[in-house]
């Protein structure tokens, strides 16, 4: 039987919130397998949207590990990585698209399986797209209560 390892992603803000030109600095740890059964991890800080349309996605920093690049060769251990943020894109959440941030950690096992782990965070500090209809019931409130 063969068990999935569980992949904990740490960021340095619990918010998880940043602005341009910051730095964010996680960590991810792997547990459940023998660092043997460890035959790669890869781990990168992207975007991507969702909505209509076509679906992009971008890799702003990835890292490919290998045991043989360890001194110890002990890949489920805390490993930390850090990375400046871009300018663009900002987070958006808009009605048609949005546009997500994320830290991505893949871990492929020697037996070709593979399992993911992504921990999201905003980058920027737009504020959500608000349908026409519900900032008319909002104005007309203020409007009643006035």
């Amino acid at each position: 039987m063969t068990v999935d390892p569980k992949i904990e992603i740490t960021l340095d803000r619990p918010s998880r919130v940043y602005l341009p030109d910051e730095e964010l600095i996680a960590s991810f740890e792997i547990h459940g397998i023998r660092p043997a059964d460890v035959q790669a991890i890869e781990a990168s800080v992207l975007w991507y949207t969702e909505g209509t349309g076509e679906e992009d996605l971008a890799t702003h920093d990835f890292r490919r590990l290998l045991p043989i690049d360890r001194d110890d060769a002990d890949m489920t251990k805390r490993r930390k990585f850090q990375t400046r943020l871009p300018r663009s894109p900002l987070s958006y959440q808009g009605l048609i698209v949005k546009i997500r941030w994320a830290i991505r950690v893949r871990v492929f096992m020697h037996q070709g399986k593979e399992t993911m782990h992504e921990v999201p965070f905003r980058l920027g500090q737009l504020q959500p797209v608000v349908p026409m209809q519900a900032k008319r019931s909002s104005r007309k409130q203020a409007d009643d209560a006035a």
